[in-house]
Formats: C-alpha cells, structure tokens, sequence
C-alpha cells in the first residue's frame, strides 16, 4: 500500500509505503534548497514519526537533479535585508535543530543523496544513520570560499567522511 500525500504547498511531499514514509524534497527549479517552510516542516515530521510506532523507516531523497543545493540563502538575505532579520535567525534556528533530532533519532534514516548535496543539503542528510551516494552525487561545502566555517554540523562529520 503506497500513498502519496501533499502538504503545505507541496515543498516536501510524503509517501507511505507500509512502515516506511519517504520524505521527497520538492523545489527541483531551486534545486531543491531548503526554505524555511522546508525545513519547519520536516523538523514536524521528524518529532511526529519519532512516536509514532507505525513509522519504522524514514526515506528522505530530493525531486529532480538535486538531492538539496542548501539552505535558501537568497530568501535569509531578503529577510535581512527587509524589516524581518529575525526570521531569517528562526529559518537557522529551525534548521539546527533539525540536524540535531537526525543526529540523536532513534529511528533509521536513508538519505538518497542523488544529484548535488551542498551546504544545509549536507546537514539534511549527513546526519541521519544511513547514506547513498550515487554515480551522480556532487558534494560541497561552498561556503568554505566564502570564508566562513561550515555549519550543519560538518566540523564533526567532515572530519569522520
């Protein structure tokens, strides 16, 4: 039995198949960088499947060419640049601790990294207990030449790739 099921529009969609849910990245023209609607909602559905003992396995995986190319930095800056800095601070806040509840689940996760794995892409899927890489996987960490650290968590799982 699989269903497909659509949410807040449709930036992550959701099937069922038996004990599984597999979380599909939908933003394929944006390369599927997370907003914060994105990462909101998996932080949701990550504490939901957490209890609930009918969801043995979480599948995550991107729509299109793209596993996930990031955070989406483009709408942190119109955040900051506008009246709204502080929900660019909450879109980072969200997203860490989402990291955080992938790193310390009790279940198993599968990320399918297939297509480019870049920045908040990488602490999407790194974290989690199980990764696939395909012929097509593209990592990086492009905010390294910017200058700045890699966040995420990637200190630590850079480190131990």
């Amino acid at each position: 039995m699989s269903s497909l099921i659509k949410g807040d529009d449709d930036q992550i969609l959701v099937e069922h198949k038996l004990s599984a849910r597999i979380l599909i990245l939908n933003r394929p023209k944006q390369l599927n960088a997370l907003s914060f609607q994105m990462v909101s909602r998996l932080l949701e559905l990550f504490y939901d499947y957490e209890s609930n003992s009918d969801v043995k396995l979480v599948v995550m995986k991107g729509n299109g060419r793209a596993f996930c190319a990031g955070g989406d930095v483009a709408a942190v800056v119109r955040y900051a640049n506008g009246d709204n800095w502080k929900l660019g601070a909450k879109f980072f806040e969200i997203e860490y601790q989402m990291n955080y509840l992938m790193a310390t689940y009790s279940k198993p996760q599968i990320s399918i990294l297939n297509g480019i794995v870049m920045g908040g892409g990488a602490g999407a899927s790194i974290h989690g207990r199980f990764r696939v890489a395909t012929e097509n996987t593209v990592f990086a960490m492009p905010e390294t030449a910017l200058g700045l650290f890699p966040d995420v968590g990637a200190s630590y799982f850079l480190s131990i790739l």
